[in-house]
């Protein structure tokens, strides 16, 4: 089922209050509430910053790279978003190539509109498993970021019945890391969970002005943490390029 912002809002996550509620059940504003513009401060998305990342998980070790890019692309829901490409290799051989799609409301919520992945192996796409679009089959964007995170703030992250189901859950406030980046205080910490894979619980901290900067597996022992980042503020980012 496709749907358009002109005609049907988006069925929206409420963000909780301190209690931990959740509701989902509210609607938003229409395509015109959102920017590519992202400066939410626990992580800017302005247009060639990059972060690397060195993910261990399952005895591999595997590089990251997080491209903010100049693109923009019109998801099916009708909102405009910011394309963000990440790419994962191992000893130089790529294994998944993905595009995310990303946008920020008035209030200051960053909103996850889908992506478009490929699996490679060995070398070659095999699956595009994960991939999903806001407004295509009932697919329904969510909060990657919170504005205004409060401990046990709860709400969806993405929704695509079946096959994306994820949330999140604010931990705290305040939490202490060191990556290969360098040692980190008053990082919001998040637990992102979904009921289609209880073992693939995470945790991340995400660092104001930077960004991610680490994720912990509660299940296996992976670990992805930042080695060197790009940051580019707003006031020196190129412009959009339309994709459509």
């Amino acid at each position: 089922m496709r749907w358009t912002w002109g005609l049907i809002s988006l069925v929206a996550v409420v963000l909780a209050s301190g209690c931990g509620s959740t509701s989902d059940d509210t609607t938003h504003s229409g395509a015109a509430g959102f920017t590519t513009r992202i400066d939410n401060p626990y992580w800017p998305m302005a247009p060639g910053s990059r972060w690397v990342s060195r993910e261990r998980e399952g005895g591999y070790t595997y590089r990251v790279v997080v491209t903010v890019t100049p693109r923009t692309k019109v998801v099916a829901s009708g909102v405009r978003a910011r394309v963000v490409h990440d790419i994962v290799t191992e000893k130089g051989r790529v294994v998944e190539d993905t595009n995310y799609w990303y946008a920020q409301d008035r209030a200051g919520n960053v909103w996850y509109l889908g992506e478009d992945t490929k699996a490679y192996e060995p070398g070659k796409p095999v699956s595009t498993e994960g991939s999903w679009e806001a407004g295509v089959d009932g697919a329904k964007a969510g909060i990657a970021l919170p504005a205004h995170p409060r401990v046990d703030m709860d709400y969806r992250q993405e929704y695509y019945r079946g096959r994306a189901e994820d949330r999140g859950r604010v931990l705290g406030l305040d939490r202490r890391a060191t990556v290969a980046y360098g040692s980190f205080a008053h990082l919001l910490e998040t637990r992102d969970y979904t009921r289609l894979e209880p073992d693939a619980t995470e945790h991340k901290y995400y660092a104001r002005g930077v960004g991610p900067i680490l994720t912990t597996a509660v299940h296996g022992g992976g670990r992805e943490g930042l080695v060197s980042a790009t940051l580019v503020p707003w006031g020196r980012a190129g412009g959009s390029a339309s994709e459509g």
